[in-house]
């Protein structure tokens, strides 16, 4: 029998196949004690095992590429925390197996995580990953991960940890379904980049039996479980139609009548450049630059190494505009030599800019870097700095940018309410805005992006969060400036006319998605897309929101 079921939608197309569930996780090693002699080569296994990982990890970003090189680099330094390998060490040397020792070490770490607040704990999925793949080397069993199959399928899965999905197969894997994340989680953003369907937050999803036929509609976040031939058939014909629609739409972003909205793409890194080149990406909205400084935690990386980096990706876009972020450390990306290892909520504490102003010399070695790769090239460059929450700040991160010798538009990220609420007074010092809905989102209702339990209060339609977007679209209007979307929110083609009607002056997003949201645009009017946000704004709910938006643009 058909039934309907409804998680959050985070990666547009249709997938139709089987189920096929992820590897279980590792089982628990017993707890046995070895001889007091056995523990130096316990230790030694251990050390060996985690360095494997962590080399894997690596491995696996350098041939993702991007933003899953961010993060699978991040999660190696994780597998490698100092802490925790002394934690294993010691259980060792009063008993316990190697592969028991990392057991109860990671344990014992997850508990502070889970109750460290709502960001750290979202950082337990890659924690549960890092040790299965520790534990399952020791054991000598596969790693856990993917299932193997000739056939395409459908994947499910509790959750997915970013080094399966930054190497999932699209030819193989048709889509996926978690039961928890969020639409800003790293396997969310993964999943946009590899232009997989996906859904997330589907509470059960681990109960669909295996060999089920299910449809998976990444954009609504339907699943339809043994779907009859005609749905199949209505659902392949509408992805079809949606495939053609964007084989046609081609050039600069624009609205029916004509109003430009420039359509830029975020990237982690030289690597993902290809694909916003080939999906016509007008320039870079978001360039991530952390990918630089997670491949050494101790230090960061020379000037002479960031300014190969960050040519590559200038020399991509001759007469195109690239906003460059500079270095967002702290939180969910901490970095040694920057960032303390004792914040209580990282998330509220000394993250972003504050990281940044703490540590002058990296700012301004990063920010002569850019100066010097943009020598000579044709491109408009633009430099912002991310977590900005009031004039003051602004004002810090212009200063070090002219001190810098840095000839471009200096900018400022709006990500914390204050900065919206303000932006009036922060466009005194800086000469555009860029609105981060991922962090603003979390900020605004205080809900962190990795954690599935909250993810209705992560989506971008939340009328409140379209309050201060529109707040920030007005005040960069009345100053004569601009003001970009370079969070997930931009990569929905219909909030994309939402944000086009509250005033955004650009938007920005993973390749995958320019194709959708450039469809979408040339098919309303500004007034349309002016009327849609009004309608959104005035509802209640994100849902309330989608759907009297959906009935403006629909004619209803």
């Amino acid at each position: 029998m058909e039934t309907t079921l409804r998680g959050v939608g985070v990666s547009h197309g249709v997938a139709i196949g089987e189920v096929r569930h992820m590897g279980t996780a590792v089982l628990e090693p017993p707890a046995k004690q070895i001889p007091a002699e056995e523990a130096e080569r316990e230790q030694g296994r251990a050390r060996k095992a985690v360095e494997a990982v962590a080399a894997d990890l690596i491995a696996r970003g350098n041939l993702a590429g991007g933003e899953a090189q961010a993060v699978l680099e991040a999660q190696a330094m994780m597998a490698q925390d100092p802490e925790l390998l002394a934690d294993v060490e010691r259980r060792i040397a009063v008993g316990s197996t190697a592969e028991r020792a990392v057991y109860d070490a990671f344990a014992a770490y997850r508990a502070l995580l889970a109750g460290a607040g709502e960001y750290l704990a979202g950082r337990v999925a890659d924690l549960d990953d890092v040790r299965n793949r520790i534990v399952a080397r020791l054991l000598g069993v596969p790693m856990p991960g993917v299932p193997d199959s000739d056939e395409p399928y459908v994947l499910i899965a509790r959750d997915l940890a970013p080094a399966d999905t930054a190497l999932l197969d699209p030819t193989l894997v048709l889509g996926f379904v978690t039961e928890e994340g969020g639409p800003t989680s790293h396997s969310a953003i993964l999943a946009r980049a590899l232009g997989v369907p996906a859904v997330v937050a589907l509470p059960g999803a681990g109960e669909l039996p295996e060999g089920t036929v299910i449809a998976v509609d990444g954009s609504t976040g339907e699943i339809f479980v043994n779907p009859s031939e005609e749905k199949k058939a209505r659902l392949a014909a509408e992805a079809a139609a949606r495939k053609a629609a964007l084989a046609a739409s081609t050039g600069p972003g624009a609205t029916s009548d004509g109003h430009k909205v420039p359509l830029l793409a975020n990237i982690g890194g030289p690597a993902d450049v290809p694909a916003a080149v080939e999906a016509g990406a007008e320039g870079v909205g978001l360039f991530r630059t952390e990918f630089l400084f997670l491949d050494d935690s101790k230090k960061a990386p020379s000037e002479e190494k960031q300014i190969a980096a960050y040519r590559q990706v200038l020399e991509a876009f001759p007469e195109g505009r690239v906003v460059v972020r500079v270095l967002d450390a702290g939180a969910d990306k901490p970095l040694d030599f920057l960032t303390p290892a004792d914040e209580p909520n990282p998330a509220l504490g000394v993250r972003g800019l504050r990281t940044l102003l703490d540590h002058p010399e990296v700012l301004r070695t990063q920010l002569t870097a850019l100066a010097k790769a943009a020598e000579g090239l044709p491109v408009y460059l633009e430099v912002m700095a991310p977590m900005v929450a009031d004039r003051a700040d602004a004002k810090a991160f212009s200063d070090a940018c002219r001190e810098a010798g840095l000839r471009a538009k200096f900018g400022a990220m709006v990500e914390i309410p204050s900065a919206a609420l303000r932006a009036r007074s922060i466009l005194q010092e800086v000469e555009f805005l860029s609105l981060g809905t991922n962090d603003l989102a979390q900020y605004t209702f205080a809900a962190d992006r990795q954690v599935g339990a909250v993810s209705r209060l992560q989506d971008p339609w939340q009328p409140a969060l379209l309050d201060l977007v529109a707040l920030a679209a007005e005040a960069a209007k009345a100053e004569g400036k601009s003001c970009g979307v370079c969070g997930e929110a931009a990569s929905d083609p219909l909030l994309a006319c939402v944000l086009t009607g509250l005033g955004v002056t650009s938007l920005s997003m993973g390749a995958a998605s320019l194709p959708y949201v450039r469809a979408t645009l040339a098919k309303f009017t500004l007034a349309q897309c002016e009327r849609a946000a009004a309608a959104a704004r005035a509802a209640d709910s994100a849902e309330e929101a989608r759907n009297a938006a959906q009935a403006v643009l629909s004619g209803e």
